[in-house]
C-alpha cells in the first residue's frame, strides 16, 4: 500500500457526529473511519468519552481539530496541547490535524477559523510554531487548507505555493479541504485548478468534502448540505492527483439521518473515475440562514 508520510490510506470515512453515536454502536455500519474533532472529546471525561473509545476500538480515527491556532502571534498554548496528546494516547488516531489559520490572540478564542496573510514572514513564523508542535507531539502534523472570504494586501505568496513551502519547510503533511478551495477561489478571484495543480501531491494525507452556501456573489463555508456539484468535479480532478489520500465527508449543520450523510460519502466512488461525468448543473442558494460552527459542544453537552 502506498502511503503519505508513512501514513495509510484509510478509504471513505464520516465526521462522528454526536447525533449519530448510538446508530454507530447499533448498527456498526460500513464506514472506513471517523474523524473526530478534537476538542469536543480533549476536556470530557464524561460519556461522550466513552463512546468515543468505544467507536475508537471498532473503527479507525483521526482527531481533527479547530483551536490549535497555528498561525496566531500568542505563544503556543501547551495547556491545549497536553490535552491533546493525551487524548491522541487513549485513542491512538491514525493522524492530527488542525487549519492554516488563527483562532484568536491575548489569550481570547473567537472560535472562528481566521486567515492570517501569506508571505515570508508568516511562512517563517508558521513553520517555527509547526516544528514546535510536531516535536511536542511526536508526530506529524496534517495541516488544512481554511475557506477565506478576504485576502491580505501584503499577502505576496499564492496559498498553494506557501503550503507547498510550509511542508518542505516542516515536514508535515497537508489536508486538502477541495470544499475550502472552491469557497476561497469563488470568494478571491483566483482559479480552484490552478490551486489544486500547484500544491504538493505527495504531500496529501487526506481530502476534505463538504456542502456551502451559496450567496450569490460570495460563498459560505457552511457543512449543512450535499457537496455541490462543482466541488465534486474539483474533487474528481484532485483525486487523480493523490489517489492515496484517505477522504472525508464533513457535515456540522441541519445533519441527517446516518444514511444520508452515508449515501453522500459514497458518491465518491464515482468522481474517483477520471471518466465519470457527473451533473455540470450548478445549485444556488440565496437564502438567509445560519451559518453552523464545526465544534459542536452543544449538542455533546447532552451527553454529559
Amino acid at each position: 500500500m502506498d502511503t503519505r508520510l508513512g501514513l495509510p490510506n484509510l478509504g471513505l470515512g464520516l465526521g462522528l457526529r454526536s447525533q449519530h453515536f448510538e446508530h454507530i454502536l447499533e448498527k456498526n455500519p460500513a464506514v472506513d473511519w471517523f474523524e473526530v474533532i478534537s476538542e469536543n472529546f480533549m476536556d470530557s471525561h464524561g460519556r461522550p468519552r466513552y463512546i468515543l473509545q468505544q467507536i475508537a476500538e471498532k473503527y479507525p480515527v483521526v482527531m481533527h481539530g479547530v483551536s490549535l491556532s497555528i498561525g496566531s502571534t500568542d505563544p503556543l498554548n501547551f495547556d491545549y496541547l497536553k490535552s491533546l496528546k493525551q487524548l491522541a494516547t487513549e485513542v491512538q488516531p491514525g493522524w492530527i490535524s488542525d487549519h492554516l489559520c488563527w483562532t484568536g490572540v491575548l489569550t481570547t478564542n473567537s472560535h472562528d477559523l481566521l486567515p492570517l496573510p501569506l508571505n515570508e514572514d508568516s511562512l517563517k513564523h508558521v513553520c517555527k510554531r509547526i516544528r514546535q508542535v510536531q516535536d511536542y507531539l511526536e508526530r506529524p502534523l496534517i495541516v488544512e487548507n481554511p475557506s477565506t472570504y478576504a485576502a491580505f494586501n501584503n499577502s505576496t505568496l499564492p496559498e498553494w505555493e506557501f503550503l507547498r513551502i510550509m511542508t518542505e519547510e516542516t515536514g508535515c503533511g497537508l489536508l486538502l479541504d477541495v470544499n475550502n478551495v472552491y469557497v476561497s477561489s469563488f470568494n478571491n478571484d483566483f482559479d480552484p485548478v490552478e490551486y489544486i495543480n500547484g500544491i504538493p501531491h505527495d504531500k496529501i494525507v487526506q481530502m476534505h468534502l463538504a456542502g456551502h452556501q451559496n450567496c450569490g456573489n460570495y460563498i459560505i463555508d457552511t457543512h449543512d448540505r450535499e457537496v455541490n456539484n462543482q466541488v465534486w468535479k474539483l474533487f474528481q480532478q484532485a483525486y487523480q492527483l493523490a489517489n492515496q489520500a484517505s477522504i472525508l465527508l464533513e457535515w456540522d449543520g441541519n445533519i441527517p439521518a446516518f444514511d444520508v450523510y452515508h449515501s453522500e460519502l459514497l458518491k465518491s466512488k464515482q468522481y474517483m473515475d477520471a471518466a465519470f461525468v457527473g451533473v455540470e448543473k450548478e445549485v444556488f442558494s440565496t437564502d438567509e440562514e445560519q451559518v453552523s460552527n464545526p465544534l459542536n459542544l452543544f449538542a455533546v453537552d447532552k451527553f454529559l
